[in-house]
């Protein structure tokens, strides 16, 4: 089997990956950003298929390859508090734009827009916090897993 020839030395493929790192979570954020100024601005949600599918890979991918590699995050912890603060902010983001998006079809309809925006909040805590709940039980599974496999850099 043919090798591959890396012509970078280690400064270079740190730089690089570095380079990469940052490309990926501006890919990510841009295309988020992209996603919610679309929803704001009333375009239907069939126009904004391409976008949904591009960062929802992107979002998996970045997900599976850490849980696999046994990472969470570099600030939080998969513990209670974090998952109810992140879901909190996401309850807050989801019910904004359920509040705009309702009172941009129905301008005349407020207190339903609002009733609407507090139901997307509910259903954005609820999901955003089981989805993390069972991502932390699926990761301290896997990081169990991984602290008891023997390295590979140790000797038998």
């Amino acid at each position: 089997m043919k090798k591959n020839k890396n012509n970078l030395d280690e400064r270079q493929e740190q730089t690089l990956l570095q380079i990469e790192h940052n490309g990926c979570w501006l890919a990510f954020w841009g295309l988020l950003a992209a996603i919610i100024i679309q929803i704001i601005l009333g375009f239907d949600f069939r126009k904004l298929a391409g976008e949904w599918i591009v960062f929802m890979l992107l979002a998996l991918y970045i997900a599976v390859g850490c849980m696999k590699q046994g990472i969470w995050d570099r600030r939080l912890k998969p513990d209670m508090s974090s998952n109810i603060t992140v879901s909190l902010i996401t309850a807050l983001v989801t019910g904004m734009l359920g509040f705009v998006y309702t009172v941009r079809r129905f301008p005349d309809k407020i207190l339903g827009s609002i009733a609407s925006g507090i139901v997307y909040a509910i259903i954005g805590f609820v999901v955003c916090f089981a989805a993390l709940q069972f991502s932390a039980q699926l990761f301290k599974k896997r990081q169990s897993k991984l602290e008891k496999e023997p390295s590979e850099n140790e000797e038998e």
